[in-house]
């Protein structure tokens, strides 16, 4: 609203009306923004779920300290939420279609986490919202994205550029349609007709480690086929398969994490410090030509929306750092995963998720191996064991070593008290996001 407003004011040229048009700019208005209504808004809605009696329900678990948490106001995560979609719809290009993707994705995954502790808190248990509706939910989601991505004549990208023919201010050519958009050209070659320009194009691709240039396309997997409609039709369909099932770990990777006080929080405002950089650098034609990256179009002003999830966060831990006095829920925490999920795959940054999101995939894999470890010893011996004294993993650490309970990692014997594993894993954190972006230039 205020990003349109400042546009209307250029016509009739006010003085600093321009500066809305710098994403650096807009993005620290947001980031402080969402950071100042988290704070002031934290504070009035925690009261109101503490006046509507809003509790948590804690199931005794046997940690240390657990049982005080009690009837801590949950559903949090509506100040999240709030906190990144009012500095976005008043700084940000709402024609823009990643930011639209964006808004949807955040009010999508926020019904659905509302609807999970709706039913928590109305039934006093833990059960919440069935899981096979929450998968319903996050698979819609994907093919929403997927195919928006598929079908929108505003998504392209631009192949790495080669070291002759990298964007530089002189270069760079922006032609302007007659609906009002822009497109970025880049000086290719000299011709018999003068000059040519690459222009982005429609495709598949995202980007991996380790390989030159870091680019893969999904339709590499169907190059087999003769018919190259088929074959493209074929290579957006796995691109959609596999947003789906990025959208689904990632929100359930992130729901799982949500176990201590600013875990969750903390570590995905790291993973959006570093997807908000991506975006920066492969939203601007002159910094990706210079790293060799992918150019997206349009993509720089998902560097405003990260800059309000990043701030929004922020704000958040001001109240759910130890000891918390409000838990996100999963109002917040499938919201956070869808977010971050969506986000990789707008700025095609998808498969480097495992490495960056690790924490989110550990805590996933640690559920998943313990459930069937346990069965498959059941059926064996007659008896359940286990390979990790409590999942998800960051509760293993919480829990003190006994010999008496049958599992394979049996260790740390002395319980870690709950502040040192948030901090620890924030490093973690810091260091996978390191790591990812060292991976893309080790080729």
């Amino acid at each position: 609203m205020i990003y349109a407003l400042f546009q209307l004011l250029q016509d009739i040229d006010i003085p600093g009306a321009r500066l809305m048009d710098y994403i650096t700019f807009r993005a620290g208005i947001s980031f402080a923004l969402a950071l100042v209504l988290a704070l002031i808004c934290g504070k009035y809605i925690i009261r109101r779920l503490q006046k509507m009696q809003v509790g948590e329900v804690i199931r005794n678990l046997g940690l240390e300290g657990q049982m005080k948490k009690t009837g801590t106001p949950t559903m949090g995560g509506v100040i999240i939420i709030l906190s990144i979609l009012v500095p976005c719809i008043l700084l940000g290009n709402l024609s823009n279609i990643y930011m639209i993707l964006m808004l949807v994705a955040t009010v999508w995954m926020g019904s659905i986490g509302f609807l999970d502790d709706y039913r928590k808190l109305k039934y006093h248990n833990k059960d919440g919202l069935q899981g096979k509706y929450k998968v319903i939910g996050q698979v819609g989601l994907g093919l929403l994205v997927g195919i928006t991505m598929w079908l929108s004549p505003s998504i392209v990208m631009s192949q790495n550029y080669s070291e002759g023919s990298r964007p530089t201010a002189e270069n760079v050519v922006i032609f302007n349609g007659s609906d009002g958009s822009s497109t970025i050209f880049v000086a290719d070659r000299d011709s018999d007709d003068g000059i040519t320009y690459s222009k982005p194009e429609k495709t598949p691709q995202t980007t991996i480690p380790f390989v030159k240039n870091n680019n893969f396309n999904y339709e590499w997997l169907t190059s087999w086929i003769q018919d190259k409609n088929i074959a493209n039709t074929l290579g957006w369909l796995v691109f959609v398969f596999v947003v789906i099932i990025v959208v689904t770990a990632v929100s359930n990777g992130a729901n799982l994490t949500d176990g201590l006080d600013g875990l969750c929080a903390g570590t995905s405002a790291i993973i959006g410090v570093a997807l908000a950089i991506m975006a920066y650098l492969g939203g601007n034609v002159i910094y990706s030509g210079y790293l060799n990256i992918m150019y997206i179009p349009g993509s720089e002003e998902l560097v405003v929306y990260a800059a309000a999830f990043i701030g929004a966060l922020v704000g958040f831990l001001w109240y759910n750092a130890f000891p918390a006095q409000v838990f996100m829920g999963d109002t917040g925490s499938l919201t956070i995963g869808g977010i971050l999920a969506v986000f990789a795959i707008l700025i095609r940054k998808e498969l480097l998720i495992p490495l960056l999101c690790l924490i989110f995939f550990i805590e996933d894999l640690s559920v998943i191996l313990q459930v069937g470890y346990f069965k498959y010893t059941k059926k064996k011996y007659g008896e359940g064991r286990r390979i990790f004294k409590m999942t998800p993993l960051h509760h293993h650490f919480q829990k003190a070593g006994d010999t008496s309970v049958k599992c394979l990692v049996n260790f740390p014997k002395i319980p870690v008290p709950e502040s040192k594993i948030v901090t620890r894993f924030w490093i973690v954190g810091i260091l996978l996001a390191t790591l990812t972006f060292v991976t893309l230039k080790i080729r």
